[in-house]
């Protein structure tokens, strides 16, 4: 049965992320039309900041799982009502926290966005953090509720409630832009929509999982050390906040709304390519924690299912990244408009350094399983300092790209070197095994890159037709090439059995 979770779990967030990246296709450009560069810039601002309130939740929702699978493996029931109701009063607390601390920033929006603001961008600031901060502080109890169902391994479940969510999203948003709200409208549209999905969750906790909660007898002492396991991937929230949010906020301060929107275009792209790797390793988080829960943990299993989730991950980002690299300029330019054409630099500064990292997010899992994810917080932390050291005078010079340029750099020098060489020597991972089982992969690179070569060269790529078509023809030569000369028997068989299975 959790197998079967697994598989179709990761199956079903593909068809999500397909759908979803449809629907994006269709709904971005009105969504840009009817709003407008600077008041779509202006809401990825005010985001960008209201972000930084998340960190309030302190890591402890990647605690759960660990623990819930400590006392699942001992079969004690009793442990795991308490640390339920450890953690529904500690989010609704940071949740409380969160709202206090969100609404008075809210009071010095224009103090804190600076004086870029156009007229009455200001007014808009201070209700669009009013706004994001309450759905922020909502979600916080919600966080027991989802991190409930993961390590449960209930992944169809999650992937059909979010797949509804990216269907009826566009729509609540669609209707509020075409009322004339704007970027408010958009903000309550996605407030809504968060808040009956927070509510669906826990429903599916209370009733069909039987979640249960005990508030007295708490116990002290393992509050003690879930804070200070806590504690280190709080950091690593915070530093992830500076890495991808503190570019909105300097260009913001430095350029204004309108270079924002064009670093909000590419910022789009790069979520939607760190969800396509995670669709993969987060349905084996809970199997991460079993492994070295269990007695006499085998490092050459961790090793072998790291090599496993990254080769599978690598095989999508892989062909993701080459179709951006071929074809993401000139579809940039008809999806978003002209204006954006920028962004397509900007994207490429974003996901090409962060591949490395993506490719290894398994790798974070078993840190934390281990409780030795500590080295991580203080590497990235010196990261993050180095970003922003790095960005400030980029963003002064080149705009996005050269906050984008600041924020890839970090990346493969913390990601591509740093944490490699911790994994190896400290973590127990067979890099070396990993990078060669990577590294077979190069024979079947050749033919898309060539063929891609090709056609930048020789086709107008301008032209709406020939995109759609290049574009296709690209994935065709790409999964054959991969079929031919990259994927092993097991990839292969990952397949053929969905079609095995039909027959």
């Amino acid at each position: 049965m959790k197998i079967n979770q697994r598989k179709a779990g990761a199956g079903l967030t593909y068809i999500h992320m397909g759908i979803g990246f449809l629907v994006s296709l269709a709904f971005t450009p009105i969504m840009l039309r009817l709003l407008g560069q600077s008041e779509y810039g202006l809401y990825n601002l005010v985001a960008s900041v209201v972000a930084y309130l998340g960190i309030l939740n302190f890591g402890f929702g990647s605690a759960y799982v660990r623990y819930f699978s400590r006392y699942e493996s001992q079969g004690d029931e009793e442990k795991i009502a308490k640390i339920n109701g450890m953690f529904l009063l500690l989010f609704s607390f940071l949740g409380l926290l969160a709202l206090v601390a969100g609404l008075i920033l809210a009071q010095f929006s224009d103090l804190l966005f600076g004086a870029k603001l156009q007229a009455g961008e200001g007014v808009r600031a201070h209700w669009l953090m009013v706004i994001l901060v309450i759905n922020l502080a909502f979600s916080f109890p919600s966080i027991v509720f989802t991190s409930h169902i993961t390590a449960r391994e209930r992944f169809v479940f999650q992937g059909l409630v979010q797949l509804v969510k990216t269907l009826t999203s566009p729509f609540l948003i669609l209707l509020a832009l075409l009322l004339g709200y704007g970027s408010i409208g958009m903000a309550l549209a996605v407030s809504l929509v968060n808040l009956v999905v927070e509510l669906v969750f826990a429903g599916y906790c209370l009733g069909r999982l039987k979640m249960t909660f005990a508030f007295r007898g708490l116990d002290r002492g393992l509050m003690r050390e879930i804070t200070v396991f806590s504690s280190y991937i709080f950091i690593n929230m915070v530093i992830d906040q500076v890495n991808w949010n503190v570019d909105k906020f300097i260009i913001g301060r430095i350029r204004g709304t309108a270079p924002v929107a064009i670093y909000g275009v590419a910022a789009t792209l790069h979520t939607t390519y760190q969800q396509v790797s995670m669709a993969i390793s987060n349905v084996f988080v809970p199997r991460v924690h079993q492994i070295v829960a269990s007695p006499g943990e085998d490092k050459e299993e961790l090793t072998r299912l790291f090599t496993r989730i990254g080769r599978l991950q690598f095989m999508i980002l892989g062909f993701a990244a080459s179709v951006l690299i071929f074809f993401g300029k000139p579809f940039l330019l008809k999806w978003a408009g002209r204006a954006y054409g920028e962004s397509y630099y900007v994207a490429l500064l974003l996901i090409l350094p962060v591949t490395i990292p993506l490719i290894q997010t398994l790798g974070i899992e078993i840190q934390r399983a281990k409780n030795m994810h500590q080295f991580r917080s203080w590497a990235y932390l010196f990261m993050a300092l180095g970003n922003l050291l790095i960005s400030i005078p980029l963003t002064v010079r080149f705009g996005p790209v050269g906050a984008a340029a600041g924020t890839g750099l970090s990346m493969i020098l913390g990601n591509g070197l740093i944490m490699n060489l911790y994994n190896h020597y400290k973590l127990g991972l067979d890099m070396g095994y990993f990078w060669k089982a990577i590294g077979r992969f190069i024979p079947a690179l050749v033919l898309p890159i060539l063929s891609g070569i090709l056609m930048v060269r020789f086709v107008d790529l301008n032209q709406l037709p020939l995109l759609i078509g290049m574009g296709l023809l690209y994935m065709v030569i790409f999964s054959l090439s991969f079929w031919f000369f990259g994927m092993n028997a097991y990839e292969k068989d990952l397949v053929r059995s969905p079609f095995r299975r039909r027959g």
